[in-house]
């Protein structure tokens, strides 16, 4: 089991930054992928950003790429999403995500979820 908690949110007007953490605790020895997914009220759940939990190439989606970056540190457990550029669309819950296989954009290829934590970006 991975448990993860995520912090960082809030409110911030449109151009502002934020930076969301997501601290990874338990089998992390078992993570291999890792990716951050949001949810808007009314919408389904989509992809944001994903890489292995190794390094290497990072994954984004279209409508946040050049605006947001994930990384991760190794030795705290710890994957981070810095969000710049903040635009109102970009409000919802962010949820880290963790899993043992290759990372994807889909929610089944995660098995491991954080609690979420709200971005709102005012107008």
């Amino acid at each position: 089991q991975v448990q993860l908690v995520e912090s960082g949110g809030g409110l911030v007007q449109a151009g502002g930054s934020l930076r969301l953490s997501c601290a990874a605790s338990g089998r992390t020895d078992s993570i291999s992928s890792m990716g951050w997914f949001r949810q808007a009220p009314g919408k389904e759940r989509e992809f944001v950003a994903g890489m292995h939990w190794s390094g290497g190439t990072t994954h984004y989606a279209d409508s946040v790429k050049g605006r947001f970056t994930i990384s991760r540190d190794n030795a705290k457990n710890t994957v981070y999403l810095q969000m710049n550029s903040l635009k109102p669309e970009d409000t919802a819950v962010y949820y880290c995500a963790v899993g043992s296989m290759g990372w994807g954009r889909r929610t089944d290829d995660y098995a491991y979820w954080g609690q979420g934590t709200q971005v709102t970006v005012s107008s």
